[in-house]
């Protein structure tokens, strides 16, 4: 079974102009040539021949430096220049993480505003994939869910979406212990 041949539209040379970079371009490069010639002749005006050469190597000079810019890059330089972003970006967020940790070791407030939230969200997360618990419409079976041990029960209270709100008096205070937090993190990773 032979298929019919696919017939292709002609190239036109509208098409050859949209896949050209320099499409669009030609009132810039006109303008950039008449200011060249315009300085090769005063250059040639005011210092004779080596005032043209002096134009003439400044406007080449110029000119690979833009084009240069302008030019795309190789595949190896697109892909290590987003390698090394993506470096960037995943070292400035541990930063980011590990300031929010330390802040919320010190200082109650920040725990609440910062660090509580995600630890909740995680914990919601969590109750809803392995167990189908909402933690939000199902507080108590969400608790059953979590407090496996009297430990657990002391944890709780850190990520409890009901205490997030009734604790606004305690601001003020430490925030949460390291130990309490590391305790939290493994049985977050347990549940």
């Amino acid at each position: 079974m032979t298929l019919p041949p696919v017939k292709l539209p002609p190239v036109t040379t509208d098409d050859a102009e949209r896949a050209s970079p320099w499409r669009g371009t030609r009132p810039e490069l006109t303008i950039a040539a008449i200011t060249v010639a315009v300085a090769a002749v005063a250059g040639g005006a005011v210092a004779g021949w080596p005032g043209v050469a002096a134009v003439a190597i400044t406007a080449a000079a110029l000119t690979m430096v833009v084009v240069r810019g302008l030019a795309p890059r190789s595949a190896a330089q697109s892909v290590r220049r987003t390698r090394d972003r993506q470096v960037a970006r995943a070292i400035a967020g541990y930063a980011q993480r590990r300031f929010v940790v330390a802040t919320s070791v010190s200082s109650r407030a920040f725990y609440e505003a910062d660090l509580r939230p995600v630890l909740e969200h995680l914990l919601a997360a969590r109750l809803a994939e392995h167990h189908s618990v909402n933690l939000y419409t199902e507080p108590a079976a969400a608790r059953a869910a979590f407090c496996r041990s009297r430990g657990d029960e002391a944890l709780w209270r850190w990520v409890d979406p009901a205490q997030a709100q009734s604790e606004g008096r305690e601001l003020d205070r430490a925030g949460i212990p390291r130990r309490t937090l590391a305790r939290l993190i493994n049985r977050l990773e347990q549940l």
